[in-house]
Order: C-alpha cells, then sequence, then structure tokens
C-alpha cells in the first residue's frame, strides 16, 4: 500500500522536473552561468544546449539507478529479491516505497539544480537567496532516506532472524 505514495511522489517529481528543465530552457540566455565569484562575478560558464542534455543525462541515470532494483522485485525478474521479500512481506512494500520515493527525492534535487541554475542567471526575476531553504533540505532529505534504508534493511534482518 505505502508503494503507491511512493510511486505516485516519484510520478509527480518526474513532471515538476520535467515542467522546470523546458520552461526554464526556453527562458535561458546561450551562455549560462553556473558558478559566480565572491564578489558576483561569473567564474563559469556552460552552453545553454549542454546544460540541458546533461541535465537529461543525469536525470536518465539516475532514475535507472534508483528504479530498477524496485522493478526487478515487482517483476519477480530477481529470484533472490523475491526469496528475501515475498509477495504479502510488509518489508516489500516498505521497500518499494523506500525506492520510488528516493528516486523522487531525486527528481525534486535535480529540479532545485535547474532553478537556481535560472536563478543565477536571471537575478531581475528570482535571486538564488529566496530559495535557500532547499538547499539545505536537499542534503537532510538525503541521509534521512538513506538512514530510513538502513533501519528498513535492520528490521527485516530481525524478522529473518525470527523466522530461521
Amino acid at each position: 500500500m505505502y508503494y503507491r505514495f511512493g510511486k505516485f511522489f516519484y510520478f509527480v517529481s518526474i513532471i515538476i522536473f520535467l515542467f522546470f528543465l523546458l520552461y526554464f530552457y526556453a527562458a535561458m540566455t546561450d551562455q549560462l552561468t553556473y558558478r559566480l565569484g565572491e564578489s558576483g562575478e561569473t567564474v563559469s560558464t556552460i552552453e545553454k544546449n549542454s546544460f540541458f542534455y546533461a541535465m537529461i543525462a543525469a536525470f536518465v541515470l539516475l532514475n535507472a539507478f534508483t528504479i530498477l532494483p524496485p522493478k526487478l522485485l515487482e517483476t519477480k525478474t530477481s529470484k533472490r529479491l523475491h526469496r528475501v521479500f515475498p509477495v504479502g512481506d510488509n518489508y516489500r512494500d516498505y521497500l518499494l516505497a523506500w525506492f520510488y520515493s528516493f528516486g523522487g527525492v531525486i527528481n525534486f534535487s535535480l529540479a532545485v539544480v535547474v532553478l537556481y541554475i535560472h536563478s543565477i542567471n536571471n537575478q531581475q526575476e528570482i535571486t538564488p537567496d529566496n530559495f535557500s531553504f532547499f538547499f539545505y533540505l536537499i542534503p537532510v532529505l538525503l541521509v534521512i532516506w538513506i538512514i530510513a534504508l538502513f533501519l528498513l534493511f535492520a528490521g527485516k534482518a530481525k524478522q529473518l532472524q525470527k523466522g530461521s
């Protein structure tokens, strides 16, 4: 049941990332600044198309790595995973929810990166200081999700020890 919420969050995060990327791609100049100096001068730039394709490549690779394990478990392709997490096991549902929600957090992080690049290049509309909260939120979310994975595996290990 929980994995359905994870899937929903994952698909919503895909839509948000793609919306941000396509909308801000249309609004960006040909040369994008992605790093500023201490006094606000441009230190590093990248072409608009290179940034777009790099973000698409990062999106595809990160999503492939985060969604492959739950798909292997759902389709019963991996016998080892299916043996440890059989259908009807609560930890199977928790693991699927974790992977899908982790994919959502990754996509949300990529959307924030696109928003940050846009804010650097369009200082009149949005300044990077307006959403600095998200820059602190992303590492905190990633750490919480990793800790949750270890707690999930610890709970499953206890369940397996009781069963044997």
